[in-house]
């Protein structure tokens, strides 16, 4: 009992570090940017009507939706978009057309997230930077610098892993909920009426009698749920229990006092709207609060980069963007993982997102379309997963997901409003990255069209075979092949110029599956072909890590032991050329061709031991 009582105070110290990390931030820039919009008269009653509407847009999108509703979609205890795409489109596999619309619109929103990915780590980083213009005026021109200095550290770190500096994440955000609690308690002792701001008849007057008002600063408002969707995304790895205590005992409360703290020095000093949140401290404590915003911000972003790289390996895994180089950087945890190209990547948007917006401010307006749209879709995905994989009543799937999807669409559409200050910046990453994951899905259902096209029966070509058998060699060969029952080409190569085949033959394909995990007991699936041949399917979530060698230890027992120092890996190594004519339009198919030529090695990938790897070439067109 005590040992559970400990691992699930771990549990929950770890979810505010890395759950709650970047909607603990948003305290930095919030409040400021609702009444720095121009759009709000300052008024005591405007104060009150804001208040409410910042609690109660924290209670119901993430208390409610998130906390309560959507953490009980889990797929197979891992949450996220790709989990909650996996669990919609199962729901509704007998419906092909309706499948195929919600994987384009839940890949859509996966694509959305690399969006989010460059804006939220900026205006988190830049705004506790932005302290220092309080500290003194002199600072101002070291913002930008400071920046960049702080990212590229962040960024630069990454390959060595985070396991030794993430024991650290929990506590130092627990820390900064604490100074946030305090900040805004002292606020507040000078105005404790500004408590009633809780009531939600502020929140109703203050739409009754400024609906447009309203409307235009929702895009703003939003900004106090940023990494709202990591509630769920990190579900897999704490569990709904911390995660639901963490918020309601430690996140919640905080951000509470902190915006009350920030709106009653704002009914004491209306001049404290350029910066509410650091002119709540007393003079001594800015610098300090300064070095503890920029640590949180970093652990926040650190969260929303260590998620890109799981996202980005789920959908390579879904075969929505080519093989990437995943380097892992723990040996005891498994999803600690790297991947180069998405680290640089990010760095060099965010980079230029910084460089472009220059403040918070600007940034601001950037913000909030992506992620507004994201929580559309899993509003969207939701409904089907209660309706069809639940099978719960219409009505109630209306009732309980209809609510949240007139809130989440009243918020994107307000978030529209700023597409031309900022928020195309957004939609064009993610339009870009939407654009590389369906050419690489299209190309890859093309590239099989035509493997299949030109495929040979596996079991005629070996009867064929087998009636004038050539040199058989010692040892096992292994040929990858994509798909099952039909002849790799390695083969087919290998029997042409060697004119030998292996005493042991196995014809293995690799599945991914929409599902996070399979065990290892449905790992292999295996059939004798005769002659000492076998057709083996090796079975994959889209979090499992392919380890081909790993999993072919388990056919031992049908007759063929595998030796690993008599055993040879033969790999197809095709390259893609495009041709005018059927398929897609010219410059995708260049682009998939591109794509495909830089894909990192199935080889390394598929874990093969890299001195029994035969690689053998040939040329598709498409």
């Amino acid at each position: 009992m005590q040992s559970s009582k400990s691992s699930l105070a771990a549990l929950t110290i770890g979810a505010i570090g890395v759950v709650y990390g970047d909607i603990g931030t948003s305290v930095l820039y919030a409040v400021k940017e609702v009444f720095n919009s121009g759009h709000v008269p300052f008024t005591t009653g405007n104060v009150y009507g804001i208040l409410s509407i910042f609690f109660w847009t924290l209670t119901v999108i993430v208390s409610i939706k998130y906390v309560v509703l959507v953490l009980r979609a889990d797929n197979n205890g891992e949450g996220g978009l790709i989990a909650m795409l996996a669990l919609a489109s199962q729901a509704v596999k007998d419906k092909p057309e309706l499948r195929k619309l919600l994987l384009g619109v839940g890949i859509f929103g996966t694509s959305l997230f690399y969006g989010d990915g460059v804006i939220t780590p900026a205006i988190s980083v830049l705004s506790a930077v932005e302290g220092l213009e309080v500290v003194s005026p002199a600072f101002k021109e070291w913002v930008i610098p400071l920046t960049l200095v702080v990212l590229f550290c962040l960024f630069a770190v990454q390959k060595r892993g985070t396991a030794g500096i993430g024991r650290f994440f929990g506590p130092i955000t627990l820390v900064w909920f604490v100074v946030l609690a305090v900040l805004g308690v002292s606020q507040i002792m000078r105005h404790p009426e500004i408590i009633s701001a809780i009531s939600p008849h502020h929140a109703v007057l203050f739409m009754f009698h400024h609906p447009g008002t309203t409307f235009i600063i929702l895009g703003a408002v939003v900004l106090c749920v940023t990494g709202a969707e990591a509630l769920y995304a990190d579900l897999g790895h704490f569990g709904k229990r911390p995660i639901r205590l963490a918020w309601f005992s430690v996140a919640m409360p905080a951000l509470t006092l902190n915006y009350f703290g920030q709106g009653a020095l704002l009914l004491e000093n209306p001049a404290a709207v350029k910066n509410p949140f650091y002119l709540m401290a007393p003079d001594w404590a800015l610098v300090p609060l300064v070095v503890l915003a920029t640590m949180a911000t970093v652990i926040a972003s650190q969260a929303l980069i260590t998620g890109a790289f799981s996202v980005t390996k789920q959908v390579v895994q879904l075969g929505y963007l080519p093989r990437l180089n995943v380097q892992h950087t723990s040996v005891r945890d498994t999803g600690q993982i790297y991947i180069p190209f998405v680290n640089w990547g990010l760095f060099v948007a965010i980079v230029l997102a910084v460089v472009m917006f220059r403040s918070s401010s600007n940034l601001a307006a950037a913000y909030g379309i992506a992620v507004t749209l994201d929580m559309l879709i899993t509003t969207t995905l939701t409904f089907f997963v209660i309706r069809y994989s639940w099978n719960y009543p219409l009505w109630l799937c209306v009732a309980a997901t209809g609510w949240f999807f007139i809130v989440d669409l009243t918020f994107f559409a307000s978030n529209m409003l700023k597409l031309l200050q900022g928020g195309w910046f957004p939609l064009m990453i993610g339009g870009g990255i939407f654009t590389l994951m369906m050419t690489w899905k299209h190309g890859r259902e093309l590239l099989n069209e035509k493997l299949k096209a030109d495929a040979i029966d596996l079991k005629e070509f070996l009867e064929a075979v087998f009636v004038n058998p050539p040199t058989r060699v010692e040892g096992t060969a292994v040929f990858l092949t994509a798909e099952p029952g039909t002849v790799p080409n390695a083969m087919l190569h290998n029997l042409k110029h060697n004119k030998v085949l292996h005493e042991h033959n196995l014809f293995v394909t690799v599945q991914s599956h929409e599902v996070p995990w399979i065990g290892l007991h449905k790992r292999v699936q295996i059939q004798t072909l005769g002659h000492s041949c076998w057709q083996v399917i090796l079975h994959y979530g889209f979090k499992n890590d392919p380890d081909v060698p790993r999993a072919l230890e388990q056919i031992r027992g049908h007759g063929c032991e595998i030796e690993p120092m008599k055993t040879s890996y033969f790999l197809s190594r095709d390259t893609v050329i495009p041709t005018i004519g059927s398929g897609m339009a010219p410059w995708r198919e260049k682009l998939f061709a591109q794509m495909h030529h830089n894909a990192s090695a199935a080889a390394d990938f598929l874990r093969l031991p890299n001195n029994s790897v035969v690689e053998l070439g040939s040329k598709i067109e498409i």
